[in-house]
């Protein structure tokens, strides 16, 4: 492996114009078939297997010709204070806006009038009412013309003292992150400059990050249409890929920048860089590609497209640092390391030259890497105490974790959605807002209005119900639908339990009467999605973490120090869950990070939380102790090793985990719920797993374990493949045995980047 990435890197930098050329023209091509792509126009989200997608797919064999995906709207009115809105006058104004609406658009299904005696919209109390719209085409298909039209309903009645709202997802648009995701790329530019003291080698990681994530995201949009890839998708595929990109490409100009103070040749330096750290990256990336791409063992179709699609652009980041950065590093020439550096080997080299001295690589000294290993050595039992104790305080929320997938009633209570939902929750009951659509299919029934009667009364006697419509047959009779309106809000456990009792009672009716009742609507659909999620939470952690773990085995050549990897995992994984529950669903510090209406956690967090932070966690992991083996291969302690595992990774891990922290956290203004979330729950564990887990804790297990911590047993060594991710054997290729000592002292000099 070393061998191999050692020849592509010396290749990139000799002929660093024209892989320069391809990358360019690779981001030109993706560039312009995300411009001529058409508009995705479908955000569909299914869960196979649920009993809530049956009913969903009934409904669409059986009821042909209605759209399940068309928008839809509610548009709210609410009387001024001690009127009705049933008064004439307020009516005349609703029923105008009604005919306004149908003439609005020519994208327009249909619009409900709330007085409509066979389906009327008014609260009991008289003072709330709303117009249902439906549309032919999707969210992302509706005109600007069709959007005015919804968005300015109800002018004319806000001015006479009316509350209008508009509800629904027909107003949905692209999140917007705000200012701080730019916030996050630049705190990442400064942490470069400050780690490299050099313009050209800070701007070089967030160059090459950004073509990398550019060409990614452009792929991606250019075939959201083809593949129906949801808005989240390109969102959390930037998100990893920039993080990465960025990283990746640090760990080798780090150590391109280490080769040359070493006094190699720019060819050679930059041919050892992506042979060594690129060995490293190429692993830490499979890491997460594993991670990501395990997703599909959920069987979610948003959840498998997203996690693809992330790993996919993680793929690119790699590629990216083996090649591109060579190629840039040949370009940069001595500007890759400081002015201050430059002029010490300057003068250093004309002393050598007046002296007749051998000029060598800079002399080894200590650091805040070193200082800090050597403190965690004199004392692992306390820091390992005090960082397993502090990460599990923090995990205790954790235990009250309530999931469930946020709708209007999770947005910002300024904006009107949120208005329109609180609105209908107060003049129709919190239910209103997550109604649940009954599906009985009478096919093999003998009596089918008994059973209709039957299963209306039945769901009516249940004390979490409000409201039961009554059934509507199809054309056909061998199909009916009905809404039931709970009681309690969408996301209560009373609403989940009242899904289990409809479906339990349909379970006897069919062993009964041989009818099929089913339940779905979005409340359901989010209750199944819960579910499934819990469900695949631990056969998915099963698998990535098995083998993830082969694959360190493999790196490592030890059984103990992948175990630790993984289980410092599971420990900085469960503490920065436990700090998304604190904040998200029980509002500690919410105002803070932009949270104004706590509430269950997303069901799709943890897992997602699994994947990407899985992933992540072992880049630091390889980054670290690979030059921990790579000097305990070499003939150091395992003291000393520790000691130069930090002194060369310390400072660089801890500039790419801020970094990392920094782009995650920049999602954070995200306007949308879900990627707020993901960005402060995907910071706050690199956070945890950086500089608690990897910092403190590692050292201070591996300090414990001594020569345990590299144990292999031989039979296993024989089996496993060995890819020289040290650079043992690319190291001989170049040194010759005879040469060997004085590499492995080489390795050992400190070099300040």
């Amino acid at each position: 492996m070393a061998t191999f990435l050692y020849s592509i890197g010396r290749f990139a930098f000799r002929r660093r114009r024209l892989v320069a050329l391809v990358w360019v023209a690779l981001l030109a091509i993706a560039g312009v078939g995300a411009a001529t792509a058409s508009t995705a126009t479908s955000n569909s989200f299914s869960i196979p297997g649920t009993e809530a997608q049956r009913a969903f797919d009934l409904l669409e064999e059986r009821y042909p010709g209605q759209s399940a995906d068309g928008a839809s709207a509610r548009v709210v009115f609410k009387a001024p204070e001690g009127e009705k809105i049933t008064a004439p006058e307020n009516a005349a104004e609703v029923s105008g806006i009604v005919k306004e609406l149908q003439d609005g658009s020519d994208q327009i299904a249909s619009v409900a009038d709330p007085f409509d005696k066979k389906a009327p919209a008014v609260s009991q109390d008289g003072t709330t009412a709303y117009i249902s719209v439906t549309y032919d085409v999707s969210s992302f298909e509706l005109t600007e013309e069709t959007r005015d039209s919804l968005k300015n309903a109800g002018n004319d009645a806000r001015e006479g003292g009316m509350t209008v709202e508009i509800g629904g997802d027909a107003l949905m648009v692209m999140p917007e992150t705000g200012i701080t995701e730019v916030i996050g790329v630049v705190v990442a530019g400064i942490v470069l400059v400050i780690t490299f003291g050099s313009l050209v080698a800070a701007g070089l990681p967030l160059i090459t990050a950004l073509i990398g994530v550019g060409i990614g995201v452009s792929a991606i949009t250019a075939l959201a249409s083809v593949m129906d890839l949801g808005s989240t998708t390109a969102t959390l595929a930037m998100m990893i890929g920039l993080a990465v990109g960025i990283d990746y490409a640090l760990f080798i100009v780090s150590r391109y920048r280490a080769e040359l103070a070493e006094g190699r040749e720019r060819e050679e330096a930059a041919g050892r860089a992506v042979g060594t750290a690129g060995s490293a990256v190429v692993f830490a990336g499979l890491t997460v590609v594993i991670a990501l791409a395990g997703l599909t063992v959920v069987n979610i179709p948003i959840l498998t497209k997203m996690g693809l699609a992330a790993a996919g652009t993680v793929v690119l980041a790699v590629l990216v640092a083996i090649t591109l950065i060579p190629a840039f590093l040949g370009f940069a020439g001595e500007r890759i390391v400081s002015r201050k550096d430059r002029k010490a080997r300057k003068a250093a080299a004309e002393q050598a030259a007046a002296t007749g001295e051998v000029l060598v690589g800079d002399a080894p000294r200590d650091n805040g890497g070193t200082r800090w290993s050597r403190f965690v050595q004199r004392r692992p039992v306390m820091v390992l105490l005090a960082g397993v104790i502090g990460l599990g305080v923090i995990a205790i929320p954790a235990a009250s974790l309530e999931m469930g997938l946020p709708d209007d009633g999770a947005q910002p209570t300024s904006t009107s959605p949120r208005k329109a939902y609180d609105l209908l929750s107060d003049g129709f009951g919190p239910g209103f807002n997550g109604p649940l659509v009954g599906v009985v299919d009478l096919k093999n029934s003998d009596d089918q209005d008994a059973v209709l009667k039957r299963i209306t009364g039945e769901i009516q006697k249940n004390d979490h119900v409000a409201i039961v419509t009554p059934p509507a047959p199809n054309e056909a009779g061998d199909t009916a639908t009905f809404q039931v309106i709970p009681k309690d809000r969408p996301n209560s456990t009373e609403t989940e339990t009242l899904v289990h009792d409809i479906r339990d009672l349909g379970d006897t009716l069919k062993s009964e009467d041989g009818a099929e009742v089913y339940v779905t609507g979005a409340t359901a659909m989010n209750i199944d999605f819960s579910e499934k999620m819990n469900d695949a939470l631990l056969p998915y952690l099963a698998l990535v973490v098995g083998l993830a773990f082969l694959l360190l085995m493999v790196v490592f050549r030890s059984i103990l120090v992948p175990l630790k990897a993984a289980l410092g995992f599971l420990l900085s994984v469960v503490a920065a869950l436990g700090a998304v529950v604190a904040v998200f669903q029980w509002g500690w510090l919410g105002g803070l990070f932009g949270v104004e209406q706590p509430g269950p956690i997303m069901s799709v967090m943890p897992i997602l939380m699994v994947g990407v932070v899985f992933g992540l966690a072992m880049d630091y992991e390889v980054f670290l102790v690979t030059r921990m083996r790579e000097a305990y291969v070499h003939g150091e302690s395992p003291s000393e090793a520790i000691t130069t595992g930090f002194r060369h990774g310390a400072r660089v891990v801890t500039a790419a985990a801020v970094i990392m922290i920094a782009v995650f956290a920049g999602f954070i203004g995200s306007s949308e719920q879900m990627i707020k979330m993901i960005g402060f729950g995907l910071a706050i564990a690199v956070f945890f797993d950086a500089f608690v887990v990897r910092m403190a804790i590692v050292p201070a297990v591996l300090a414990l374990l001594g020569k345990r911590a590299w144990w292999l047993p031989r039979w296993l060594d024989r089996a496993l493949p060995d890819f020289d991710v040290e650079g043992d054997k690319l190291r001989k290729k170049l040194d010759g045995d005879a040469a060997e000592g004085g590499s492995g002292k080489e390795e050992r000099e400190t070099v300040s980047v």
